[in-house]
């Protein structure tokens, strides 16, 4: 069987069997909240690395190509000539992606998106968008409905009720195999709704990486390079629950040397040396997207086709040719945006607030006095007691509390694979004073109890 990968993997594709636990992968998933290079939960079973051609006959690789390498080979041509260049590919992507079908819009207040809806407006396609935010949050849909009413797309404001995980956990923990925090995705709360929307979702993920810079300098050395991703990698939290599980289970040597190790290996195979900027991206495309970003796209595809203009091989192939001058600060967007639909930058930049796309440079001292006065007192006034962070829909309150506890302390599945005392310590932690240092180790614990759960399931 021939298998080609994609240059950014829209869903892994495993070979091997489930036999052995990796315990050493599954440290490094814990700190990151991903699954590094072609890890996966065992050892014997590994995912296929992207751009590469496969030959593959019973779980055996026969043979392997790296049909694409990520490179820095900038083509040096006028800016606005980029500009059109991409708003040619991006629009012949787009087209091809959805056709004739009715497309399911996610907005935020973002670039990604809003690029999109130009795209999607500019093309005639027919569009449903929609936005969500938390139960007693922040109004997080504010700028996804101006985008919405700018473009006359049909939006739905859909609000996350609290503790809504808990009814459907082993449900939602199956459908992406406990392969990244299952507890992030919000849309897992609205999938019946969004199933209704339309035939095929158009998503934006990954163009904030691809379109702007590393905030480095090009010339960074390659040892900064290690040291710079090495705590880009880490959750807040995650090096402690990593530490914690190695030295649980006993793995010889220092996890946080094999984990920077391992980074340094991978950079090194990049091999991009003109560029420390895109060498990052080269990284985070290669390792991040696939086994993080990708991961959670199966929730919006186990209800209907999904489309990601950013992840074609084309869009990655572009990014090599372009200077790295023209993708720092998201120029490209923002002058498409322009270019395309004038009213859409207009609109306030989530980012930048109160600044549209057009004055956003003014986002400095002393012309953002005023709002940074207004924001400290929202914080302070009206907005203090507001869900800010998923951990707070899901863990907070009696009740959520009530299941977290049965996940981490009555499976007897999990606590047979980690230390109860581990648990229980990471959990005092996080109900004291320091909740949001330890939500990720918790919500990692959680993941890994569901993880076990499956696991037994599948074995019997």
């Amino acid at each position: 069987m021939n298998i080609k990968t994609g240059i950014i993997p829209i869903k892994p594709t495993f070979i091997g069997s489930k036999k052995e636990i990796d315990k050493k992968a599954i440290c490094v998933f814990a700190a990151t909240g991903f699954f590094l290079d072609q890890d996966t939960y065992f050892k014997e079973q590994k995912v296929l690395r992207p751009g590469f051609n496969y030959v593959v006959e019973k779980e055996t690789i026969f043979s392997e190509n790296n049909y694409f390498k990520w490179h820095y080979s900038p083509i040096e041509r006028p800016f606005e000539q980029v500009v059109k260049e991409f708003a040619t590919l991006f629009e012949a992507i787009i087209n091809e992606q959805v056709g004739d079908k009715k497309v399911i819009l996610p907005l935020s207040g973002g670039l990604d998106s809003r690029t999109q809806a130009a795209a999607l407006y500019h093309l005639k396609k027919n569009v449903r968008s929609y936005s969500y935010e938390f139960e007693n949050g922040l109004n997080e849909t504010y700028f996804a409905q101006k985008v919405a009413n700018v473009c006359q797309f049909p939006f739905e404001k859909w609000i996350i009720p609290q503790g809504y995980l808990w009814k459907d956990i082993e449900k939602i923990a199956a459908i992406n195999q406990c392969y990244t925090e299952f507890t992030h995705p919000r849309q897992a709360a609205v999938l019946n709704k969004l199933a209704a929307m339309g035939d095929v979702f158009c998503l934006g993920h990954w163009g904030d990486v691809l379109f702007d810079d590393m905030k480095v300098d090009d010339y960074l050395s390659f040892d900064k390079q290690v040291d710079l991703m090495a705590k880009k990698v880490l959750k807040k939290g995650g090096l402690i629950l990593g530490k914690k599980l190695w030295e649980s289970w006993g793995i010889e040597g220092d996890f946080e040397n094999y984990l920077k190790e391992r980074i340094r290996n991978l950079l090194q195979e990049i091999n991009i040396p003109q560029n420390a900027n895109a060498q990052i991206r080269a990284f985070k495309s290669l390792y991040w997207a696939p086994r993080w970003t990708s991961i959670n796209l199966s929730f919006f595809e186990s209800i209907k086709p999904i489309t990601l203009p950013y992840y074609d091989n084309r869009m990655c192939e572009f990014i090599c040719s372009v200077p790295e001058k023209f993708l720092a600060g998201r120029q490209i967007q923002i002058a498409y945006l322009k270019m395309r639909n004038p009213a859409l930058a207009k609109i306030a930049w989530q980012d930048h607030r109160p600044f549209n796309l057009y004055n956003y440079h003014l986002n400095k001292p002393p012309y953002n006095f005023p709002y940074r006065i207004f924001k400290k007192l929202d914080r302070e006034f009206i907005t203090k007691n507001k869900v800010v962070n998923n951990y707070e829909n899901q863990f907070l309150g009696n009740e959520n509390e009530r299941n977290l506890s049965y996940w981490l302390f009555q499976n007897k599945d999990f606590q047979n694979f980690v230390d109860p005392k581990l648990t229980q310590e990471i959990f005092d932690n996080f109900k004291g004073k320091e909740s949001l240092k330890y939500s990720h180790p918790v919500s990692t614990l959680l993941t890994l109890s569901l993880f076990m759960r499956i696991h037994n399931y599948e074995k019997v």
